[in-house]
């Protein structure tokens, strides 16, 4: 199919910094080279979005959200023989170029190419308009929380059709970064005890992470029993309320026999860092995976480092390899060993957007999902 003319399509807007979304109709223009248009079908609620809205993650509005989408594709710019009309798709909010010195050693996730992609397509442009023919940016290069959307094709990844596209959304973000983080960035081994702080849309997905790489003791901690309740569901051994314990570390070491031999930072939070850093036993490996503002610090006992030979290190997007990684959370899916249905806790139409992200940000969800 070869579009034409532009096509007509509610989205969700950030017009400005701290200011709330509004859903409004742009107009989503046809691939070029090397680009696809994806009908969604489905879009997360991500934390990063709302905080897109709130300048911790400091990008320029105005731009339509979403990031976390599946759909159909509906038309392919020309030389893109990888994608055919009537391909299932989950868009990647890491654009990997298979070219630059990340993505040949084998991390995309680090791609030279993703890091031009803030509000724009690799080259810079961008593929929606307001109604006047205004650009629109695009958050991550994505733009997927909007009926139509147009991307490069190193931004989206093929799925079986017969893959739920509600559920395959959640690959696109939650469900890979919290995955990731235990199986590429930690190598989580069986029999492990691991700690999570943090169960929220990722933290929820590094619990299931864990459960699936055969950890013995996986520990959950958060603030709200609503979360630690699903975070049990999904194979977390124990619970802990943050708000109900004098010292969260004394008690997850306790929980853990001494410690614990990997531990998760799902918040974006440095005292939550060192927190989780704190919680391990020697040898022990703390991965940060939360998105905490440019201006936070973490602060840890130097000397540990070197005695105690403990190590923080940093995930993004769960270190992941997208066309490898997602064909392989899509089989476990299908092996019911990794659960999807139970973290959409709320769908929502796209008009009803704005009460989307206001439960995100009261801490409602474990995933919201705008369904088309």
């Amino acid at each position: 199919m070869e579009l034409r003319e532009p096509l007509r399509a509610k989205a969700v807007v950030c017009r400005a910094i701290g200011e709330p979304v509004i859903v409004e109709e742009i107009l989503v223009h046809p691939p070029r080279a090397g680009e696809v248009t994806i009908r969604l079908a489905a879009c997360g609620v991500c934390h990063s979005d709302l905080s897109a809205t709130t300048g911790t993650i400091p990008f320029p509005p105005p731009m339509v959200l979403g990031h976390e989408g599946a759909g159909v594709v509906i038309a392919v710019g020309q030389g893109t023989s990888r994608f055919a009309v009537g391909d299932h798709v989950v868009s990647s909010f890491v654009s990997m170029c298979g070219k630059c010195r990340y993505c040949t050693e084998g991390r995309p996730q680090l791609c030279d190419q993703s890091a031009k992609t803030t509000v724009s397509l690799p080259d810079g442009s961008v593929r929606t308009s307001d109604l006047q023919g205004r650009p629109l940016g695009v958050f991550a290069g994505c733009g997927t929380m909007a009926e139509y959307a147009t991307l490069h094709a190193d931004s989206v990844i093929k799925v079986d059709r017969d893959m739920p596209l509600d559920r395959a959304a959640l690959l696109g973000c939650g469900v890979m970064t919290g995955y990731g983080a235990v199986h590429n960035a930690a190598h989580v081994v069986a029999g492990s005890a691991t700690a999570v702080f943090g169960c929220g849309g990722v933290g929820l997905n590094v619990v299931q992470g864990c459960n699936i790489a055969g950890a013995t003791t996986i520990v959950a901690v958060d603030t709200s029993d609503e979360k630690l309740a699903l975070a049990k569901r999904l194979g977390a051994t124990h619970v802990v309320n943050a708000t109900q314990e004098d010292n969260v570390v004394k008690k997850v070491r306790s929980l853990t026999d001494g410690g614990a031999d990997y531990s998760f930072e799902c918040v974006g939070h440095g005292a939550v860092v060192s927190q989780a850093y704190g919680a391990l036993r020697k040898g022990g490996t703390a991965v940060v995976v939360g998105v905490a503002p440019s201006s936070d610090t973490t602060t840890i006992r130097t000397a540990t480092l070197t005695f105690d030979e403990k190590t923080l290190k940093g995930c993004y997007f769960g270190s992941s390899r997208p066309p490898v990684d997602i064909p392989r959370l899509v089989a476990l899916y299908r092996q019911s060993r990794l659960r999807l249905d139970e973290l959409i806790t709320r769908e929502y139409r796209i008009d009803d957007a704005p009460q989307a992200f206001t439960d995100l940000a009261e801490g409602r969800n474990a995933r919201g999902m705008v369904v088309f």
